[in-house]
């Protein structure tokens, strides 16, 4: 079985997932703009069991649906690596930029297309969705 460790810029953190990717995407909401500090976020999903490595401070965040997230972030660089929705322990999304992998596929999918910066081009075969499909 295939394995993947996403880090945090300082290394402290780190996560390390097992299998195939469940499907990767792109956040524009303003949440998700804000936790990064980016114009979106990139997320993979990846099935559980995982582990995790160091240290991590945790900030959980209602959704639009009411769906509460676990975003873990490095206490030391603050570098956001992974999230889980506390309803479910059958997947983690983890922070794409974190896997150090620039060959890694483009998005499936692109949700909150509705808060998407107009200068941000997508993929034509990513899927747009104006919110979160769930």
């Amino acid at each position: 079985m295939a394995s993947r460790i996403a880090s945090c810029t300082c290394g402290q953190l780190s996560i390390t997932v097992h299998g195939k990717c469940l499907g990767n995407g792109i956040c524009h909401c303003l949440a998700c703009q804000s936790r990064t500090g980016s114009a979106f976020a990139t997320l993979g999903a990846w099935p559980a069991p995982f582990e995790v490595k160091g240290e991590a401070t945790q900030y959980v965040r209602t959704g639009d649906s009411g769906a509460q997230f676990r975003f873990n972030f490095c206490p030391v660089c603050g570098s956001t690596v992974f999230h889980t929705e506390e309803s479910t322990g059958d997947f983690v999304m983890v922070a794409i930029g974190c896997l150090s992998d620039p060959d890694f596929p483009a998005p499936q999918d692109s949700v909150y297309d509705s808060r998407r910066h107009h200068w941000v081009t997508l993929p034509e075969s990513t899927a747009v969705y104006d919110k979160d499909p769930e």
